[in-house]
């Protein structure tokens, strides 16, 4: 059994707390938030993405600290889960890979590349194990694109495009660029992180996009450069009317077929090849986050570094987002430095 600390109980803190009271194999000790009722369990933020946030776990079983760092310096805490505002990562991260636990921090990994960098270098010398939660590349259906794309199922990628729309979340944590880095950040960065997955990082990119909520960039398309994919384009937007709801999209065009996914649809994965009828392939139900937490957990028990997704990774996607940035603002193409 893995005694767990999760820190932070906003809308992604929540939604690891119902994943967490669904294992044999891990159990809630202690929870941390500076907000009493939210350490209650009294007042509960909602998701955006139908499926988070139930609110299944029971907050009477745990632990409750109001600081976070004292959740860190609990002895019987053996996995540290950061869900804290993005700004925060950097500072109880650390504290936690220097106690010698083991760290599951949300996405994005860090505020900046530059603080991803220290988190990647403490955790190369810590006795723990540390992995960032981006969800995506455990979500049913696109671990399937993942899978076809590296087996070359049907053939070469010629064309892939991916879009993620919704209307602002609210709150004030939101609607402050400086702290939530925008849509660009804090939404996008979900399939920037992705096109890195399929196809490693590109060489450049060229980004349009415009702010509405917040003084940093809430809708962006970018245009990634491959030398070996000819059009990568990735949407994402948090600046849509009231109203508009969530959805996630992606078409890739294969040599030899043609995959879409839907988040709407009613069977979200579509496949089209030459000469057959379009197929509903079947993908399994839920969603990232409980995947992403099972396999973590898989890796505390049999120590092994987690290789599905790295903080190196994290720390790459960001520097990818801040090259579109910059890109956006001046309208010139970027290319990406890596670490």
């Amino acid at each position: 059994m893995i005694n767990v600390g999760v820190i932070g109980l906003g809308m992604m803190g929540l939604t690891h707390l119902d994943v967490y009271s669904t294992r044999s194999d891990a159990r809630v000790l202690a929870i941390s938030d500076k907000i009493p009722d939210r350490l209650d369990g009294r007042t509960k933020a909602a998701g955006n993405v139908q499926g988070q946030a139930k609110g299944a776990f029971d907050f009477s079983s745990a632990k409750k600290y109001p600081e976070g760092m004292d959740l860190i310096n609990d002895p019987e805490i053996q996995l540290v889960d950061v869900c804290l505002p993005t700004p925060m990562h950097l500072e109880y991260a650390l504290a936690a890979l220097k106690a010698g636990k083991h760290l599951l921090v949300e996405k994005p990994l860090c505020r900046t590349a530059k603080d991803a960098e220290k988190l990647v270098k403490a955790a190369e010398k810590a006795p723990g194990l540390a992995m960032v939660a981006m969800c995506m590349r455990f979500w049913p259906g696109w671990t399937w694109l993942k899978q076809a794309v590296a087996a070359h199922t049907y053939g070469r990628v010629f064309a892939a495009h991916f879009r993620r729309l919704c209307a602002h979340p609210g709150g004030p944590f939101y609607a402050n660029g400086a702290l939530s880095g925008g849509a660009i950040l804090d939404l996008h960065i979900h399939d920037t992180d992705f096109v890195q997955h399929l196809f490693g990082i590109p060489n450049a990119v060229y980004s349009c996009g415009y702010s509405k909520v917040t003084d940093e960039i809430d809708h962006v398309v970018t245009h990634y450069r491959y030398d070996d994919v000819p059009v990568v384009v990735a949407e994402g937007s948090w600046a849509m009317a009231d109203g508009f709801g969530f959805r996630m999209h992606y078409t890739v065009n294969f040599e030899h077929a043609t995959a879409v996914y839907d988040s709407a649809a009613p069977t979200p994965l579509t496949l089209y090849e030459p000469g057959k009828p379009a197929q509903a392939v079947q993908v399994e139900t839920g969603m990232g986050y409980e995947r992403e937490i099972a396999y973590f957990l898989d890796c505390i028990r049999n120590g092994k570094a987690p290789d599905a997704v790295t903080l190196r990774d994290g720390a790459n996607a960001l520097r990818i987002v801040e090259a579109e940035s910059r890109s956006a603002k001046t309208g010139k193409m970027v290319r990406v430095r890596t670490g």
